[in-house]
């Protein structure tokens, strides 16, 4: 195994309201490798640890930071940063992502690990560098449970809408044996999920696309019989009638990365659209939305 030799950093935000977290995880995973969070029971408040290589994209970094602070309207908080030994990184980062079963029919098997054929469940393989969209965050856990519990639909179209590593758009092609559309407004997660898909054995399946949500030509024009959005509170909501609009009729939306405390608002956005609720996932501080379009709505 080739050892890490550059010189690391670990980066904290504390004292963050709960309403803030998903911005802050989500603009510390733009540079970072890893990305945890923690409650302070005392001060009812979170905490934010994140891993990088010292002061790597650190311009990009301060605007994301900068924007979670806008749109959570919060001062921008203090960004500690401490160094760490890079020796051992890699292997401690492999010993903390272990193989995880998820619900009755999804294992999660990091690439470090053998693979045996495993019998009664789906194996999803990723890497242990991938930190979004490896099954231990529970918006993705939640997703999955989510999925195993509308198995029996056999949807024709299928968008996994920011995709990130690409695992909940292989779940769904290992599932059904259906295609995918996998999009995501970042350049490095479609890279990822596409070598995810060719490390799954499902590329043919799952076609992967650079797109801003809705917006793209790729994305846009087309009915859909179920759609995951794991993606943030606010652009869930600001999403909502793009989302069904494009869901065919009886078609099933999966949402997630959100709070549950935001998951009032994120409801009824979408029920202001005329989607209902059928099911809600909780792992966590983590909830999943399944909402689905009446049959008869056009």
């Amino acid at each position: 195994m080739k050892r890490r030799t550059e010189p690391l950093e670990t980066l904290v935000l504390e004292g963050l309201p709960e309403q803030a977290v998903p911005g802050f995880e989500a603009a510390l995973a733009t540079v970072c490798g890893t990305v945890g969070y923690f409650r302070d029971e005392a001060t009812d408040s979170w905490r934010l640890e994140a891993l990088r290589e010292a002061g790597a994209s650190e311009a990009e970094l301060q605007a994301a930071l900068a924007l979670a602070a806008a749109v959570a309207g919060i001062a921008p908080p203090t960004l500690q940063k401490a160094p760490v030994e890079a020796e051992g990184w890699l292997e401690r980062t492999i010993e903390s992502f272990p193989e995880q079963q998820i619900g009755r029919r999804f294992l999660v098997r990091p690439t470090h690990l053998p693979d045996p054929v495993t019998h009664g469940r789906i194996v999803l393989r990723l890497d242990a560098g991938v930190a979004f969209g490896s099954g231990e965050h529970g918006s993705t856990r939640g997703c999955l449970l989510a999925l195993e519990a509308i198995a029996r639909r056999r949807p024709r179209r299928i968008l996994d809408l920011g995709t990130g590593s690409g695992i909940l758009a292989m779940a769904a092609a290992k599932l059904w044996r259906r295609p995918v559309l996998a999009a995501d407004i970042e350049p490095w997660s479609v890279r990822v999920a596409a070598e995810n898909a060719r490390l799954n054995g499902v590329q043919r399946l799952i076609a992967t696309r650079l797109a801003d949500g809705w917006r793209h030509r790729a994305v846009r024009g087309r009915r859909y019989d179920l759609v995951f959005a794991n993606i943030l509170a606010r652009p869930l909501c600001a999403m909502a009638r793009d989302l069904a609009t494009h869901l065919a009729p009886g078609g099933v939306a999966i949402l997630s990365g959100l709070l549950g405390t935001q998951a009032a608002m994120v409801l009824a956005a979408h029920r202001r659209c005329g989607l209902l609720l059928r099911n809600r996932v909780r792992q966590g501080a983590w909830t999943t939305l399944v909402l689905q379009k009446p049959p008869s709505s056009r």
